[in-house]
């Protein structure tokens, strides 16, 4: 089973994720979910997040990823930390 890029906690039903400054780029690979999920910056961050045919876009506010939609996660400078609510 592969490693994932991150460390995991879940905290009054959502989980919390941390990405490490140090992680190598090529761990953020395209995935998609089975199920819809919320996501939210915890702290302040320039990493990025792009979805399916779309540009990529800053990680900010709240960004909804509807079920089997492929992503991926832009590595940015410093830890990243979110939270996620899946539905």
């Amino acid at each position: 089973m592969k490693k994932l890029p991150f460390t995991e906690k879940e905290e009054d039903g959502f989980y919390i994720r941390t990405f490490d400054e140090n992680i190598d780029h090529h761990d953020l690979e395209w995935h998609r979910d089975k199920e819809d999920r919320l996501v939210e910056v915890v702290g302040s961050s320039d990493w990025m997040i792009q979805l399916d045919n779309e540009l990529p876009i800053k990680l900010e506010g709240k960004i909804f990823i509807p079920k089997e939609t492929f992503h991926r996660v832009i590595k940015g400078s410093g830890e990243l930390n979110i939270k996620i609510k899946k539905y």
